[in-house]
């Protein structure tokens, strides 16, 4: 299974979650302060991050930014309330998916797999879009012959929308595709990803030259 820094300053659901994951499989290490789940991701390296929004000192949504201008590690956000405008800061910080406490181990559990399976290897081809090249099956992207940071979900999004491009794409799609999502509510992690996508790959990301918005449906891929 997974290694995962777990980081949940309430005692009770530290606990009961640390205990729960460790029942599927998973080798759990437990913090209590952003600060020190910080420094156990850098002595760990974990293979994933779950980390609650309202911590003392340093907050979830501040350890992501953190995380982001380091790693490529997959977080996971844990929010009290799934409309609260933490969860839009958190998607824009860089987390890949959030859960809206009180949850289910078991639903969390099935978060953490569905991100960890964005990393699996796909069987593909190289495909170039003017100065943008993706290596489906290295699972790379380069730009200007340099590396392009992608995270695991970022990577997922931008292969299921240049596997067809010019095709509109609805949210709906693409929560189904990459996330494994089927609820409408979540579309805003849709749009937080691409427009983390679109800072990397794009010179101007308010003129995006890649993904184009589809107003009121979803996104496609334009190939210039």
């Amino acid at each position: 299974m997974a290694s995962i820094v777990f980081v949940e300053d309430d005692p009770l659901i530290r606990a009961s979650v640390e205990f729960a994951l460790s029942r599927q499989g998973h080798s759990v290490t437990a913090r209590t302060t952003g600060e020190e789940g910080l420094e156990c991701i850098r002595a760990r390296r974990p293979e994933i991050a779950v980390l609650d929004v309202m911590l003392p000192g340093m907050d979830g949504i501040e350890v992501c930014r953190r995380i982001r201008r380091m790693d490529t590690l997959p977080v996971i956000l844990l929010t009290a309330r799934g409309d609260d405008l933490d969860v839009v800061l958190g998607l824009e910080a860089g987390a890949d998916d959030y859960v809206v406490k009180p949850t289910e181990p078991r639903v969390l559990d099935a978060r953490i797999r569905a991100v960890l399976r964005r990393v699996e290897t796909t069987h593909g081809d190289v495909s170039t879009y003017g100065d943008l090249v993706v290596d489906r099956g290295a699972l790379k992207v380069t730009r200007h012959g340099k590396d392009v940071r992608l995270t695991p979900t970022e990577l997922r999004l931008l292969l299921a929308l240049t596997r067809r491009p010019g095709l509109a794409l609805t949210r709906q799609q693409l929560l189904a595709d990459v996330w494994e999502h089927t609820y409408p509510g979540d579309s805003r992690i849709v749009d937080a990803c691409v427009q983390r996508i679109r800072m990397k790959i794009d010179d101007e990301p308010s003129r995006p030259g890649y993904i184009e918005t589809v107003r009121g449906f979803g996104y496609r891929f334009v190939a210039p």
